[in-house]
């Protein structure tokens, strides 16, 4: 059995460490916001928070995230109450198909937690990693720009980012850990 914490909540899983982070996500978890795009680490729609830094999800072996804790797409707010970043991207219509935005999200999510104020070329240089074929980089780069200014108006200039998370995210203590066993074939 491997414990996996994801968004604050820790599961029990009965599956071969080799397995893909994202493939646990998606098939065990049910959480569908990080995308399978090209499998190789290249285009970033898979990209998940693990401990504090941005990670291609279908590059990174279960057995790499160790007790690390793995946030999604899924843990920064929800359709009715999006996360400020979330709201950000929909406020500047950032997305054309979506398929990369919950990527671009969790990479621009991890550059607002370790920096507050960042340049634009700071953004920019951040969000290199992940692509969007549909071209909406410039949407993307204004929507990053003005959460963080959001975020910080918000903390009143004082807080630290991190700090903005969801409740739920800043306990990264497991209040009961969910079993995900193998289900057996007849």
């Amino acid at each position: 059995m491997i414990t996996l914490t994801v968004n604050g909540k820790a599961h029990e899983l009965d599956i071969d460490p080799a397995t893909p982070l994202l493939y646990v996500l998606r098939n065990q978890l049910e959480l569908n916001g990080a995308k399978y795009g090209c499998g190789l680490g290249q285009c970033g729609a898979c990209t998940v928070i693990v401990g504090d830094a941005p990670m291609f999800s279908c590059q990174v072996p279960l057995a790499a995230v160790g007790a690390r804790p793995v946030r999604t797409v899924e843990g920064l707010g929800t359709p009715q109450h999006p996360g400020p970043l979330q709201q950000s991207f929909i406020d500047h219509q950032a997305a054309q198909c979506g398929y990369c935005i919950a990527g671009m999200i969790m990479r621009a999510q991890a550059l607002l937690e370790r920096n507050a104020s960042p340049t634009r070329a700071e953004v920019v240089a951040h969000m290199e990693p992940n692509l969007c074929r549909c071209g909406t980089h410039m949407r993307i780069v204004a929507a990053v720009v003005d959460a963080a200014e959001g975020m910080r108006a918000q903390a009143g200039g004082k807080q630290h980012l991190s700090s903005l998370r969801p409740a739920e995210l800043v306990e990264q203590t497991p209040t009961g850990a969910v079993s995900h066993t193998r289900k057996k074939r007849p």
